[in-house]
Order: structure tokens, then C-alpha cells, then sequence
């Protein structure tokens, strides 16, 4: 592929709701420019840009992919987003290296949740965007029915620039409603147009959508308006320059008709991007950090170089591979630019253009472009890489933290060995996975934004890395604590050939509050206990409080005092104080009203407004209590503080509640006591589980 000017490059992201053919009208696209030699299908498993293995098994994308491809002296990259919210940080986290988005709508379902949630991440962005209706050739398509959606969902400023000719299985090509002529196409072809006159009975329906068109591109302009009234209509020529100009400037969407497994469709869309998309030159300065303020930078290579690197791939054979936007300057083969974040020093070896799991050789790469560089020793995801005279950062993208954990365990000593190597090169592929261990349950957790999202996680790491590993629902930190006081002795005695063991300890025990976890006090006088047997004593309490009273779990929130005793000269020691303590916290344990605790979750739920009642219903039903309530434009916040307990299954029940349209975000709060129904079952398995275990251990 030859080097092309910032001017001539187009980078468009592909976004919509999962399942919408966004990698279908890719594969035409790739097929129509001649990247491809034959069209390639999802449901063949050999499209470009779903190219992973769990994408090929499971028929849709599961992260982004990119592909080069050359139309009409431009280069288009491509950017192939996933449709699903529990990937949908994949997708904000590489949508900011695109200059335009194409949204996919089905003409069967029409705009569907998540295409919503792209459409607002475009409106942050600040993007151009155009929409495809796509399956128009699928039974029960409906253009108007799309169209309808369409305006409902983002107003009238998205407009037709296409019809489609025929419906479901007769759709067989479109009308230009620009140049008012009608283009037909061979169903499973090249995606190549031949340009007819528009059939009689499409005609009047075209003349009405074509004043439509010329209407709404003359509002946005004065001079087009003057020239609209004076003549009722707009020359072609002006029609084209007003839309390009409107589009760029996000006041016209303009919508186009494609059948993408039929490949109808694919050359107009191609020339939509190149004559009407923006090229990085016509977008907006980047704003950047530099010596500590703000900056701006429009893409021009006589700027140093800079580059931000917008994803990273872990590849097992070769290695990691970083996707970066050129921010300003040149790149070259061989270039060696500075990680400031990492105070490290990068050689670009072998600069790339990626195509799908390709990386096909360049030797540079101009402002705005969209390139591929293997094995960079240190930058990740999220980093500015820069010529050291000019270390400016572009800002990372921030992302939604995971909402589900899930406990890992390795099933062999082997895959234990190299789980966590593993673990951490798919974590620098996929920022939205967390992977930790809980210093309470001492279990491994793995978290995401859903139990899919996990599941793939770990399918990779057999597929990639040999790793086997099981998943299962972690376990609640549960604690223990006091309500009560207590006030009680504990003595240790007992003698044996030789010397014996004497400790005896009086101690009072009284609740704390909430997160003061353990407090000792030492108020014992003349020399009851002798001061170097005083930390033996609080070394007995500290390890009994750790394995419990009521189910096993730590004990927290309580002072202790130690305000008297008595000793032998001979047989007191250390650990006879340290028994006599242990006998002490469990006498104490009879009078200071033990009781269970449990996490409670800050949760924050966002749901289109319809859904709301029954979702607040459904938090209290899992004992949660609503703390607040916002509505976004169209969405509403929830805001609940629920035991994490009853939030382990809730994602799938959300997905079922709101139609796939909620999300949340969930985080700890606080400690707080557990129901006694709740608690009886809890420490009742908790001893099972216990005696159990001690039956293994005999």
C-alpha cells in the first residue's frame, strides 16, 4: 500500500447494536475496493475483520478490528467496533481514533439499544456521522419502519440521501436521490453499481424525497436558502457541496440503503466516505498536555512527530502489537520516539497498516493516518508517544470500570504456574478486565463488564497461552463483629514433667463503629501481668478474631481491653498468655452478641425511562434501598446501595429487564449487618462447609 497525504485519509468507524451486519457491510465494502477477491461471510467464519478465534465461533465481534482499504485515490480505514455493551468499552476506547462514524441500522429491528449508547459516545467525540440501512433484502425489512426509528431516536436532521428498489427478497439496488437516478446491483456481486433511470412507480415517491433532501440542505445555509426560494430547487452541484458541508459540521446525517450479505450498495457507500467524510485536516485541532497546560494541534506533518496508541493486541507468535493515530508529523520505518509516561524510549521497526489480522509493510505515515507497530518493549494502551523535544499527551479515554467479578482457579499446577503471565498479557489487550486477589477469601478474582465478557477472557487464555482454568461465583467477604460488651477471664494452666504453662488474663470487650476494623488497649497496673506478656495477649486476641465465631469469617469493629490478670514466675510464658487470650475472646463471645456483616455495593444503574419502576421494584427486591435518581436526556440514573450478595446474577437480569439497554457500575460502600434469616443460612453452610473440611482433613 503506497503512503498517503492527511488530506486523502479518511478514518471511519463502523458502530451499531450487535447483530445489525456492521462486518457484513465491511466485507462488501473490502470486497467493492478490491481488497478482498471474494465476498467474504460472518456465518463462513472468514470475513477480515472478525478474525479472532471467539469471534468466528460465536458470529460477532468481539473487539475492534481494522482494514485498509484504497477507493478513488483515498485511503479508508476502517474501524470494525463491537455490538454488544459488555464490549462496548472497546468500542468508546478506539472510536477516538476515528473521524466519522457509519452507524448500521437492521431494517427488520430498527435503531436498537446499543446503537443509541454509540450514537452519544459520537456526540462526545464531536463526530460526523451517516447512516446505513442495512438487510433491507431480509423478510419483514421495512425502510420507512427504520426510517421512523431513525427520527424518533436521533431527530430530523438525519436524512435521506438513498430509497431502496424493491422490498425484502426484490430489493435489488437504490435510488441516488442527489442525482435522481437509480443504481442496480447483481445480488452476491461486486458490489458494483449499474446507474438506470428510476422506474416509473418509484418516481413520484423519489421527486418527494428529493424536495425533502434539497430542503433540509438549504435550511443550513443562507446562501442555499436564497437560492431554495428563489428557484424552489438546488442544482445538483450544490446539493453535493451543502451536504458535504452540514455533515461535517453534524447538522445533516445523511441515511444510505445497503444490503450487506448481498453486497447491494457497497460502491455508493465508498464514495459517500470519500467525497463527504472528513479527512483528518478537516477536523478540529487535537487537544493535548504539554508542560503542564493545554494545547491544540491541528494533523500537519511539519509538526514534530507525535502518536497515540488507541489499542493493543497480545498476540502469542507475535508478540504485542500497538495500533496508534498519528497526531502530528511524520513517522518513518526506524523512528525512535519518547514514552514520557514511561520515561522510556521507543523504536518503531516495522511501521504497518493493519488489515484485519495483517499487518501489511509501510515505510511512513503521515498526520491523521492510522497505523500498526509490533513488539514496543513498554507503551501500552492509553500512551503518547512523541519526539522528545515535544513530549505532549493526548488524553486516555476513560472507561467504565468491570461491574462483575468472577473467582479463577487453576485446574493444574501447571496452568497455576502460568495463569497469572497469561492473565496479565490479555488485561494490556483488554483494559475493561480486571484480574486480583482478595485479601479476605484469598481467592483470584477475574473482572468485567459481564459474564460473557469474562467467559471469553478465559477461553483465550487456553486458545493463546495453554492455560486451563474454571470459573465459579466468587465468595462474599463476609465479617464478624460485636454488638454487645463483655467482660470476662481467660486462664491457661496446665502442668506437665518439668515445667508448666500458667497465663491468666481479665479483658473487656465493646463494639466500635463501622470501619474502625480493631483497637487494644492495655490498662492493666501494678505489674498483674508483666508488660513483656502484654503483646502475647494481643497476638492471641488478633489470631482468634481471624478465624471467627458465628461462621469462620474475620472479626472486626471491637476493642479490647486488658485490664488485669496474674502470673507464675516459673511457668508463665508467652504462649500461655497467647492461649489464655484465645480462651478469653471465646468466653467473651457468649455475652457480646457476635453478629454477621456483610458487603454493601454503591450501585449506579442507567436504563431508558421506561424501565425504571421495574428496576427500582427489582433493587428493593434484593434488599437494596434507592439513594437517588437523575434522568440524561432520554436515560435514567439509579442510584441504590445493595448487599453484594444480591448482585452476583444481577447482569443477566438486567439485560432480561431493560431489553439489553441497561448498564451498571457497582463499587463498594460499606459494612453492614446481616438479617438474621439471611444470617442463620450463611453460618449454617459456613459450618458445613467447615466440618466438611475437617472431615478431609482427618
Amino acid at each position: 500500500m503506497k503512503n498517503y497525504e492527511t488530506k486523502d485519509v479518511r478514518n471511519v468507524g463502523f458502530a451499531g447494536h450487535g447483530h445489525c451486519g456492521k462486518t457484513s457491510v465491511v466485507a462488501g465494502i473490502l470486497f467493492a475496493a478490491g481488497a478482498t477477491a471474494r465476498l467474504t461471510k460472518v456465518a463462513d467464519g472468514n470475513t477480515i475483520t472478525d478474525c479472532d478465534d471467539e469471534e468466528i465461533q460465536r458470529k460477532h465481534t468481539i473487539s475492534t478490528s481494522l482494514a485498509a482499504v484504497e477507493w478513488k485515490k483515498s485511503k479508508i480505514n476502517i474501524l470494525d467496533t463491537p455490538g454488544f455493551n459488555m464490549f462496548s468499552n472497546d468500542a468508546r476506547g478506539t472510536l477516538v481514533a476515528a473521524d466519522a462514524v457509519v452507524f448500521v441500522i437492521d431494517a427488520v429491528h430498527g435503531v436498537e439499544p446499543q446503537t443509541e449508547k454509540m450514537w452519544a459516545v459520537a456526540d462526545d467525540y464531536g463526530l460526523p456521522r451517516a447512516i446505513v440501512i442495512n438487510k433491507l433484502d431480509r423478510d419483514r425489512a421495512s425502510f420507512e419502519r427504520a426510517l421512523d426509528s431513525i427520527h424518533e431516536r436521533f431527530g430530523r436532521t438525519a436524512v435521506p440521501i438513498q430509497l431502496p428498489l424493491g422490498n425484502d427478497k426484490e430489493f435489488r439496488g437504490v435510488i441516488d436521490l442527489i442525482r435522481m437516478k437509480a443504481f442496480l446491483y447483481i445480488p452476491d456481486g461486486d458490489g458494483k453499481s449499474r446507474m438506470v433511470e428510476i422506474p416509473a412507480e418509484y418516481a413520484e415517491a423519489a421527486k418527494l424525497a428529493h424536495e425533502q433532501l434539497v430542503e433540509a440542505v438549504a435550511e443550513g445555509k443562507d446562501d442555499l436558502m436564497q437560492e431554495f426560494f428563489e428557484t424552489g430547487t438546488l442544482p445538483e452541484e450544490h446539493i453535493v457541496q451543502g451536504l458535504d458541508e452540514e455533515m461535517r459540521e453534524n447538522r445533516i446525517f445523511p441515511i444510505v440503503c445497503m444490503s450487506g450479505a448481498h453486497n447491494i450498495g457497497s460502491d455508493l457507500l465508498l464514495d459517500l466516505i470519500v467525497e463527504a467524510f472528513p479527512s483528518p485536516a478537516d477536523r478540529p485541532p487535537v487537544k493535548l498536555t504539554w508542560n503542564g497546560g493545554e494545547t491544540e494541534r491541528n494533523y500537519c506533518d511539519n509538526s514534530p512527530a507525535a502518536a497515540f496508541v488507541f489499542k493493543t493486541t497480545a498476540d502469542p507468535f507475535a508478540g504485542r502489537i500497538s495500533f496508534f493515530k498519528v497526531l502530528s508529523g511524520c513517522i518513518k520505518t526506524d523512528s525512535s520516539l519518547y514514552n514520557s509516561a514511561r520515561s522510556s524510549t521507543e523504536r518503531l521497526a516495522h511501521l504497518s497498516v493493519p488489515f484485519g489480522k495483517t499487518l501489511v509493510p509501510v515505510t511512513e505515515l503521515h498526520a491523521g493516518d492510522i497505523g500498526a507497530v509490533a513488539k514496543l518493549h513498554d507503551t501500552l494502551t492509553g500512551d503518547t508517544i512523541t519526539d522528545k523535544s515535544y513530549s505532549v499527551v493526548f488524553k486516555p479515554v476513560k472507561l467504565s470500570e468491570p461491574s462483575i467479578a468472577f473467582a479463577v482457579e487453576a485446574k493444574s499446577r501447571n496452568d497455576e504456574d502460568r495463569m497469572g503471565n497469561a492473565l496479565h498479557k490479555i488485561l494490556e489487550e483488554d483494559l475493561s478486565l480486571r484480574f486480583y486477589r482478595d485479601p479476605q477469601t484469598k481467592e483470584f478474582l477475574v473482572a468485567g463488564t459481564g459474564q460473557q465478557h469474562v467467559e471469553i477472557a478465559v477461553s483465550r487464555l487456553k486458545r493463546r497461552y495453554g492455560v486451563d482454568v474454571a470459573l465459579k461465583a466468587p465468595k462474599i467477604p463476609y465479617r464478624e463483629t460485636i454488638r454487645g460488651h463483655a467482660d470476662v477471664q481467660g486462664r491457661h494452666k496446665k502442668q506437665t514433667g518439668g515445667h508448666g504453662q500458667f497465663g491468666d488474663c481479665w479483658i473487656r470487650l465493646e463494639p466500635l463503629p463501622r470501619g474502625a476494623q480493631f483497637e487494644f488497649v492495655n490498662d492493666t497496673f501494678g505489674g498483674s501481668i508483666p508488660k513483656n506478656y502484654i503483646p502475647a495477649v494481643e497476638k492471641g486476641i488478633i489470631e482468634t478474631a481471624e478465624r471467627g465465631f458465628l461462621a469462620g469469617f474475620p472479626m472486626v469493629d471491637f476493642k479490647v481491653t486488658v485490664y488485669d490478670g496474674s502470673y507464675h514466675d516459673v511457668d508463665s510464658s508467652e504462649l500461655a498468655f497467647k492461649l489464655a487470650a484465645r480462651k478469653a475472646f471465646r468466653n467473651a463471645m457468649q455475652t457480646a452478641k457476635p453478629s454477621l456483616l456483610e458487603p454493601v455495593m454503591n450501585i449506579e444503574v442507567q436504563t431508558p425511562l421506561e424501565f425504571a419502576g421495574d428496576l427500582m421494584g427489582d433493587l428493593n427486591g434484593r434488599r437494596g434501598r434507592i439513594s437517588g435518581m437523575d434522568v440524561q436526556g432520554g436515560t435514567q440514573i439509579i442510584r441504590a446501595v445493595v448487599p453484594m450478595a444480591e448482585m452476583l446474577n444481577y447482569q443477566n437480569d438486567l439485560t432480561s429487564h431493560t431489553q439489553g439497554r441497561g448498564s451498571f457500575s457497582m463499587e463498594f460502600d460499606h459494612y453492614d449487618y446481616v438479617p438474621q434469616l439471611q444470617a442463620d443460612k450463611i453460618i449454617a453452610a459456613a459450618k458445613h462447609i467447615n466440618a466438611h473440611e475437617d472431615g478431609d482433613d482427618d
